[in-house]
């Protein structure tokens, strides 16, 4: 009885190791299933990598997916639904620009997307005439609509908040690169181009227009006269100084570029009378005074050029006739006229008459 009694129990016991051991590998299998849905990679690019993935504004979780799946991003789509369930990622959805990279787990993608950590956009703003023209490259750059920032920047009301008007606006864009997130907004952009205009504009170089007697506005737009006028960095402030002079002598600037932004046409080269005679508030030739604002995003160089304040006796200036870029200085009218006229005899020589 006694052998039969301890036979039932070995018998017994292997039943419940036998057990034991298909619960610990039932626990292994969930738990190396569990390990691949959540830290095995599950990002693929394609041979790359890594990519950008752009979430717009106003995406929902379904947008994503859409995103994800449509480009093959995601290998394992059941698994990535999975952990986003667990994670709440639905009610986290956060717009950018985000860096994805191959091999991410389903883990350390939701992770990132949930937590809005976006790659910032370097912003390139240079060498922009117009408002058209400036909206078209933000909007290539950031989320933010190119004609809803257009309409801003022609906005009075909108502007007045900055102290500026649509003839102004431009003036608190100073060329430069700068770090943003790719979801900003019309607004925010304008919002932070302010910011960065006041911080440009610091005691030094306000202490400098002051002493010129200008306000930050009216030197920009001198600067903006002066950059088309040359890209010779070095001849800038001389230029400048020709047009102040003017202006102290309440002389007309009869400055050729704000003509041919009058005119909204940046290709002429041999401006004539009909052109000098275009009626427009921009047509120097006409008008006493700086223009309503300035004719292009000028440069820091070319803004620095007008606060250096350059100090000689020059009233006229024209393009050398060598074709250099550089130009002949006069300070008197018959001398400038001579300077004109040999200006003249070369373009005709080079049969440019446009």
């Amino acid at each position: 009885m006694v052998a039969k009694t301890n036979k039932n129990m070995s018998f017994m016991n292997k039943l419940l190791l036998m057990a034991l051991i298909l619960v610990v590998c039932i626990a292994f299998y969930k738990g190396f299933q569990l390990y691949k849905e959540i830290k095995q990679p599950n990002v693929s690019l394609q041979g790359k990598d890594n990519e950008l993935l752009y979430i717009p504004t106003g995406s929902d979780y379904k947008a994503v997916t859409n995103i994800l799946f449509e480009n093959n991003i995601i290998l394992d789509k059941s698994s990535f639904e999975w952990v986003a369930a667990k994670k709440n990622y639905a009610a986290n959805i956060k717009p950018g620009r985000y860096r994805i990279k191959k091999g991410m787990s389903n883990e350390a993608l939701i992770n990132m997307l949930r937590s809005g950590k976006q790659e910032p956009v370097k912003l390139v703003i240079n060498n922009i005439r117009t408002k058209d023209k400036l909206a078209g490259v933000i909007g290539k750059q950031i989320e933010a609509d190119s004609t809803k920032l257009f309409k801003l920047l022609n906005n009075n009301l909108f502007l007045s908040k900055f102290g500026l008007t649509k003839e102004t606006s431009v003036c608190i864009f100073i060329p430069n690169t700068y770090e943003l997130y790719w979801n900003t907004s019309a607004e925010e952009f304008v919002d932070r181009m302010y910011k960065e205009y006041q911080h440009f504009w610091n005691a030094d170089r306000l202490n400098k227009a002051k002493t010129i007697g200008r306000t930050p506005f009216e030197i920009i737009t001198i600067a903006s006269i002066v950059q088309e006028e040359t890209n010779k960095n070095d001849e800038k402030p001389q230029l400048a100084a020709v047009y102040l002079n003017r202006l102290k002598k309440g002389m007309r600037l009869q400055a050729c570029p704000t003509v041919k932004f009058a005119l909204n046409d940046f290709e002429i080269k041999r401006l004539r009378t009909k052109h000098l005679e275009f009626e427009s508030p921009y047509n120097t030739y006409t008008n006493y005074g700086l223009p309503p604002g300035p004719i292009c995003i000028p440069t820091i160089t070319s803004i620095d050029a007008v606060l250096k304040n350059f100090k000689h006796n020059y009233l006229y200036f024209c393009a050398k006739d060598d074709f250099s870029g550089y130009h002949a200085f006069a300070s008197t009218l018959e001398q400038h006229n001579r300077n004109a006229e040999k200006y003249q005899k070369a373009l005709d020589r080079n049969r440019i008459y446009h």
